[in-house]
């Protein structure tokens, strides 16, 4: 009779370990959903910042529409970026075309002086610092999931349960690594 209730017991703690491992996996999940989000918000409102940049600068540099068409199409292209890594690529595009913007910028001192074109730089700038920090917090968030499944004994339930490891959000481009370079 003894041995009947130290093998139940032995049963209920490899349960009770199972649903505590799944849920650490969900948790985990949801985490790495939601951090996600919070890197989507962010270039989200660098995207609604850059129509204003652009139609600021053209007022000033109107043979300059080869910039603003590269600056266009990146932005169109990282708006309907599918995946992690085609967001991270289409960022790399989008970071290289305003980079060539701000080159721009710099043969036309009255307009590194208008105080629009101050307030959209500034607060691109801003927006720059949040995706950042919102990249490095999805970025940990996807680390400690993929390594809770791929520790024992939490790899064996997220194999039974189907859980599939989550892309980093790399920037793979060197030139890209560099933060958007606002001069004021």
């Amino acid at each position: 009779m003894a041995a009947l209730w130290i093998l139940l017991i032995i049963i209920a703690v490899f349960i009770f370990a199972a649903v505590a491992i799944y849920n650490g996996l969900i948790t985990l999940r949801n985490r790495a959903d939601n951090a996600w989000a919070q890197v989507d918000v962010q270039l989200r409102r660098r995207y609604d910042l850059i129509p204003n940049l652009v139609e600021t600068v053209k007022g000033y540099a109107q043979h300059e529409k080869g910039v603003f068409q590269k600056v266009t199409e990146a932005r169109s292209q990282a708006i309907n970026a599918g995946s992690v890594g085609e967001q991270g690529k289409a960022e790399n595009m989008l970071s290289g075309a305003l980079k060539s913007l701000f080159a721009v910028v710099e043969n036309y001192p009255e307009l590194k002086a208008n105080q629009n074109f101050l307030m959209l730089q500034e607060e691109l700038a801003g927006t720059e610092g949040k995706i950042s920090y919102a990249r490095q917090f999805y970025n940990d968030t996807v680390m400690k999931f993929n390594t809770k499944q791929q520790v024992f004994p939490s790899n064996i339930i997220a194999n039974m349960f189907g859980f599939k490891e989550k892309e980093y959000f790399e920037i793979e481009e060197s030139a890209a690594r560099e933060p958007v370079k606002v001069k004021f």
